[in-house]
């Protein structure tokens, strides 16, 4: 489902262009473009050419692969990932326009089909991307929510990112363990883990196995050098522009008071929720 809304200055292209972009991709994933509205922004006039809206897909779920599911001894796998959105900002802002290509793939979306469709999805216990917050962040939210933990090779994970993002992100200086790679995380029982990497090395995507769930709630690295760390998620995904560079990566002085105010914010929601949802019902 598509719905986008134009300023009233707007270029009538940008219409154009953000439809063939999701077209293309339901297109390549064979997932039709079923209703939706395109207009102005509300109101009579809004002055601007401004372009918004959002796009959704529908689905129905045969099994969910949770990170629930997760318990100490399972596999972690990992596919390989040349990024999506933030690999092609971090190219663009830098001046590295052709890496844009290497990000021009859909083989996320063709392993989860291959995988969805085998017949040992019944030993995947849970499959995820890895998001914003990078593999460092994706892995401590995971196992926050599985009450485990991972012991990772640190080697093993590098070698599946696309070399020339790899090579783009260490000239800009940007953590490639704190951005969106694109990858597929995959936690599997052990005995399908050499099925899996060889299944989608048939249909021409790597995936290696990357590390083990233990119950020390920690996400551990061991690191070429043999040493090993625990690693924390920072306050901010790597930055990746020049303005986020300036921003920075830690977490902010007042964050202990930001954290109060957040909570406080999320709590008069609620109350205004309820108070809405009373009056309304009642009448």
């Amino acid at each position: 489902m598509v719905d986008v809304h134009l300023g009233d200055d707007a270029d009538v292209g940008k219409l154009f262009d953000f439809m063939a972009g999701i077209s293309t991709i339901s297109e390549l994933t064979n997932v039709p473009i079923t209703a939706g509205s395109t207009l102005r922004i509300g109101g009579d006039m809004v002055i601007g050419d401004r372009l918004v809206g959002g796009i959704a897909a529908v689905g129905v779920c045969k099994r969910i692969l949770a990170r629930r599911n997760i318990i100490p001894g399972n596999k972690i796998l990992m596919t390989e990932g040349a990024g999506g959105g933030t690999i092609t900002t971090t190219a663009i802002y830098s001046g590295n326009h052709e890496v844009v290509k290497e990000t021009l793939n859909i083989k996320f979306l063709k392993a989860c089909e291959k995988l969805l469709s085998s017949d040992y999805t019944d030993k995947i216990h849970c499959m995820c991307d890895v998001t914003n917050g990078g593999l460092r962040g994706d892995l401590y939210e995971i196992n926050y929510e599985a009450k485990c933990g991972v012991f990772i090779q640190e080697k093993k994970v590098k070698e599946l990112v696309n070399p020339r993002v790899l090579d783009l992100l260490n000239k800009t200086g940007v953590d490639y363990l704190g951005i969106s790679l694109d990858s597929l995380l995959i936690y599997c029982d052990e005995k399908i883990s050499e099925n899996i990497i060889n299944d989608l090395k048939d249909i021409d995507i790597k995936c290696s196995e990357i590390g083990l769930v233990d119950d020390s709630n920690e996400v551990k690295f061991i690191f070429a050098d043999k040493k090993s760390a625990t690693i924390l998620p920072r306050f901010r995904e790597s930055a990746y522009t020049k303005i986020k560079k300036q921003i920075g990566e830690k977490t902010p002085e007042d964050y202990e008071q930001m954290e109060i105010m957040v909570k406080n914010a999320a709590k008069k929601s609620l109350k205004k929720r309820k108070e809405i949802l009373n009056y309304i019902n009642s009448n």
